[in-house]
């Protein structure tokens, strides 16, 4: 199905979007870090109805800062330029949200020409009494300078320790005069739907803020790079909330508040933040080596459905199935072949591409592994030596498999019409002049391969991950797929440029 996330604008928070004239800085009257660290102990588990959340506030505001960015100069074309970079996850998101929903960009902002001067805002939080912040890759990416205000109103320069655009997480320091209030990591994995939260942060530059809510969802996937695991809130957070955090009851980091699901512009209440333990292991990094070097295998990945698993001879639908294997990649290397199911990745199982994606990029470049894979009808082990993941390569990403429908010569079983490959054919769309196998025509609404998404234009490339060449031997292998007992028949299709993998269940008329 479609991506509905994407279409319907997940923004990024950085503040205020992008301006040309330097943005103020709100400065926040101070309050005594000493006593609000000693009130902390007063604070419940749960805040009853009707109960206040001000010691949680009073002990954790002194510790979230502003965050400003001197932005490169960049070359402007129009009024939805992105302000963090097309290398960050949520760039596309971001020009949807600005182009589509008519919010203006200041007029300050030249257009068709270079910006002599941006700057940006956000949020950010203390980690450490010497100075050491947490905040969003996208606020400070392609920063030429950056500045914090402390909550007391103090200005201080700040330099970038480390950055992280796939986990969109980044730390900075700055060098402050005495010991600075800061706030501990919590426990994110406890959180449950319902739990309270709230998020602080300077949405659009107004000072800082603090909002409740409740946790709405666990495990949201945005499809953003192989760490989406977010939380969903309904604490009201906005454009240059980004990088701040979202604290749980007892005043604890379980969040860092990144992103909003918007149709309108602003808060609908639906937010998302990285959990605190995932964030909390990057930060680590980040602090000690300065960057994260990600591991790459080389391979297009897809879910195993139900019907795909009934295809292939597997009990469950689960793991990741090989669309197709990069050459002279790693996985190359190691024997992956198109049709594979991975199951294990040293030793721990893959029950889905999700799984697959973010054991890979946790993975150092030059480790082997064991690498597990389902292969026509049995298990076989690999050894894999991970890869980097540098320019022009791609980490292990799920292929959602979204297709919409497909397909002169009948086959009752699935419901397509099939052709061979003619020279008229190829020219009409455009195959490699190698390219063999069977051209789908038509396709009967009320088959089963109308279902499965299958289109006129598609290519059969192979059976039950048996190559065909041409659309007799396709209606063979279909045929005698369909001898074996099985509930649906493993196509692998070729469209465009991208390969699928399609399980067509058997008609039961």
């Amino acid at each position: 199905m479609p991506n509905i996330l994407r279409r319907h604008r997940i923004a990024a928070l950085l503040g205020a979007a992008i301006v040309a004239a330097p943005l103020t800085a709100p400065v926040i009257m101070g309050i005594n870090a000493a006593h609000a660290a000693s009130d902390i102990g007063s604070v419940p588990g749960i805040v009853a109805p009707g109960g206040s959340f001000a010691p949680v506030v009073a002990a954790d505001k002194p510790a979230v800062v502003t965050i400003t960015t001197t932005m490169k100069p960049q070359n402007v074309s129009s009024d939805d330029s992105s302000p963090f970079g097309d290398d960050s996850p949520f760039d596309e998101q971001f020009r949807q949200f600005f182009g589509q929903q008519g919010i203006p960009i200041p007029r300050q902002m030249p257009q068709q020409r270079q910006t002599p001067r941006a700057e940006a805002l956000g949020s950010g939080f203390v980690i450490t009494t010497d100075g050491y912040i947490v905040t969003n890759n996208h606020v400070i990416d392609n920063a030429t300078s950056i500045k914090v205000t402390l909550d007391d109103g103090t200005e201080l320069p700040a330099k970038l320790i480390g950055a992280d655009p796939k986990s969109d997480l980044a730390v900075i320091k700055i060098a402050p005069n005495k010991p600075l209030a800061t706030i501990a990591w919590g426990d994110s994995d406890k959180l449950k739907a319902g739990d309270q939260i709230l998020a602080i942060g300077n949405p659009f530059g107004i000072g800082t803020t603090v909002t409740a809510g409740i946790v709405s969802a666990r495990g949201r996937d945005l499809h953003s790079g192989p760490y989406d695991d977010f939380i969903q809130i309904d604490a009201p957070i906005n454009h240059g909330n980004s990088g701040g955090p979202l604290v749980d009851v007892e005043g604890k980091v379980v969040g860092i508040n990144t992103a909003i699901y918007s149709p309108n512009g602003g808060s609908v209440g639906v937010g998302f933040a990285i959990p605190s333990d995932q964030a909390q292991q990057v930060v680590a990094k980040l602090m000690k080596d300065g960057s994260i070097a990600h591991g790459f295998i080389g391979v297009q990945i897809q879910p195993v459905t139900a019907d795909v698993a009934s295809a292939i001879g597997l009990d469950k639908p689960e793991g990741a199935l090989v669309a197709n294997v990069s050459d002279n990649t790693p996985s190359a290397r190691a024997g992956v072949e198109t049709g594979d199911v991975i199951t294990a990745l040293g030793g721990q199982a893959v029950k889905s591409p999700r799984d697959l994606s973010r054991m890979v990029a946790d993975l150092a470049p030059g480790t082997s592994e064991n690498l597990t894979v389902w292969r026509q009808g049995q298990s076989k082990e690999l050894s894999i030596t991970i890869g980097g993941n540098q320019d022009g390569q791609k980490q292990a990403s799920a292929d959602k498999g979204e297709h919409s429908s497909p397909a002169a010569q009948r086959i009752p079983t699935i419901g397509v019409g099939l052709a061979d490959i003619t020279p008229d054919v190829r020219q009409a769309l455009n195959l490699p002049r190698r390219e063999s196998g069977a051209v789908v025509e038509s396709v009967a609404p009320d088959k089963p391969a109308a279902d499965a998404g299958l289109q006129p234009g598609d290519v059969i490339i192979s059976v039950n991950r048996q190559a065909v060449k041409s659309a007799r031997e396709a209606k063979a292998a279909v045929a005698e797929a369909g001898k074996t007992g099985r509930k649906s028949v493993l196509l692998l299709i070729q469209r465009g440029d991208n390969q699928t993998f399609v399980a067509v269940p058997f008609s039961v008329s």
